[in-house]
């Protein structure tokens, strides 16, 4: 027997060999090849946005999850933005994606899942953004009362923009100014609030008008075409607006978020071009009602001052009578007074004439009386007793005589003093006053002095030395 141990032999199989590429392939073309185009009801969970700008999340319901990816082309053109929590019908293709052996949904479009899905995100924004103020009636303002340009957001295409010229030639022709958008689909939104904010942008005194009022139309459609109007861009171009806008999205029954934002909402793109600009007639018979009522106004004023003045006319005198009146009695008084006046000059002289006469009577007859009554006195009055009276007077009046002379400045000069004046006589009492080369005349008490001064020198008084 050899040594050799035999070589193993591989076990005999009939089951075909693949390898992992094999297999994978063909999984992504079952897949593929059976599903197709695919339209899957979930909500939206793990989503996440790359820096490449695809979208990866997942759809699950109760029982079970997919993955799915949005590219980045798609992506930009969806007007759904995929958020997490959101019930949507995802539409695209069943792929495999061989790197995890695993199998997603390549997504083509995003539709909310039914009427009550899109309702509940649109309260949801509603809410949001009222918080935020947005929808504030404080922030509404007030519509030109005749604008002179219209600015018009809406489709070129269709009856509305057809509706808003007819109705403001109808009530007062303005000048419209178009910025036609899509209303509904990829990208309309973004377009409807590019053109919002356009409007509000362009300078008021450029070469293209900026209108006075905005009107954003659409007319009628399911909720899914309006959906457009119901987009945060689009709500917050229009409260930003520094146009006043007017919303007239859909028929009177439908309402967007876009109504809210609004200055005014119109139910129809009719009502909206009405709102912007006032009926013709109407202004031409208010104002002609307006003109009625003041001329009767002024009429009424008229008349109601007239009967006044009459009223105040009948009550004031005669002033021609008057004025007659008074002149003839100036007339009369002048004239009177003119003979009264010599009279009166007469009556007065003959008064005087007798008061007068009268009091030199009486003046000689008090002075009369008077020296009788001083003779009388006299003759009652001594001899002894008119010397003792007269001795009496004449040393009285030596007593008199002796009290002026004491006080009489002569009686001073008579003991030595000098009486020194100045110039025009006046009387000098101080030496410092005295300047060098003054004339002085020194008055004694036999005569006077002419002098002249060479030097003022302060008295010094000296005191007696004492013993000790």
């Amino acid at each position: 027997m050899s040594d050799e141990t035999p070589p193993l032999l591989s076990p005999v199989s009939n089951i075909p060999e693949y390898t992992v590429s094999e297999i994978s392939g063909a999984v992504k073309r079952t897949l593929e090849g059976n599903f197709g185009r695919v339209r899957v009801r979930g909500e939206i969970t793990e989503c996440k946005r790359y820096p490449s700008g695809h979208v990866y999340f997942a759809l699950k319901d109760e029982g079970a999850k997919l993955a799915g990816v949005i590219w980045k082309f798609t992506a930009q053109k969806l007007d759904l933005k995929p958020e997490n929590g959101v019930e949507v019908i995802a539409t695209g293709r069943i792929s495999a994606y061989a790197d995890r052996s695993s199998y997603q949904l390549i997504v083509e479009r995003l539709d909310y899942a039914g009427v009550g899905a899109l309702l509940a995100r649109i309260e949801a924004l509603r809410l949001r953004l009222d918080a935020k103020g947005l929808f504030s009636a404080a922030r509404k303002r007030a519509l030109p009362l005749l604008p002179r340009v219209i600015g018009v957001v809406t489709s070129e295409q269709g009856a509305v923009l057809q509706d808003i010229r007819t109705t403001l030639a109808r009530r007062f022709p303005r000048p419209i100014l178009l910025w036609p958008v899509p209303v509904q689909g990829e990208g309309a939104a973004l377009r409807i609030a590019a053109a919002i904010e356009g409007f509000g942008a362009l300078p008021p005194d450029g070469p293209i008008p900026r209108p006075d009022v905005l009107i954003v139309a659409r007319g009628g459609g399911s909720l899914e075409d309006l959906m457009a109007f119901n987009d945060e861009a689009v709500v917050r171009a229009a409260a930003a607006s520094p146009i006043p806008l007017i919303a007239a999205v859909g028929h009177e029954t439908d309402t967007t978020l876009i109504d809210f934002a609004a200055d005014r909402r119109a139910p129809t793109p009719t009502a909206a071009a009405e709102l912007a600009v006032p009926a013709r007639d109407d202004l031409l018979a208010d104002l002609a009602n307006k003109a009625a009522r003041l001329s009767g106004a002024l009429t009424g004023r008229l008349q109601a001052a007239r009967l006044r003045l009459a009223r105040a006319a009948a009550k004031l005198p005669d002033l021609p009578s008057l004025l007659g009146t008074a002149s003839q009695r100036l007339d009369d008084r002048a004239g009177r007074l003119a003979r009264a006046l010599p009279a009166y000059l007469t009556q007065r002289r003959n008064r005087f004439e007798r008061l007068a006469t009268g009091l030199a009577a009486a003046l000689r007859h008090l002075a009369a009386e008077r020296r009788g009554r001083a003779m009388r006195i006299l003759a009652r009055l001594t001899p002894s007793l008119l010397a003792a009276r007269l001795r009496e007077r004449r040393t009285h009046l030596a007593g008199l005589a002796a009290r002026l002379e004491s006080v009489s400045h002569r009686a001073v000069l008579a003991r030595g003093y000098a009486l020194v004046r100045g110039e025009k006589g006046r009387v000098l009492t101080s030496a410092a006053s005295i300047g060098p080369g003054r004339a002085i005349t020194l008055e004694l008490h036999d005569g006077t002095i002419a002098a002249t001064t060479h030097r003022a020198r302060p008295l010094q008084t000296e005191l007696p030395l004492g013993d000790g």
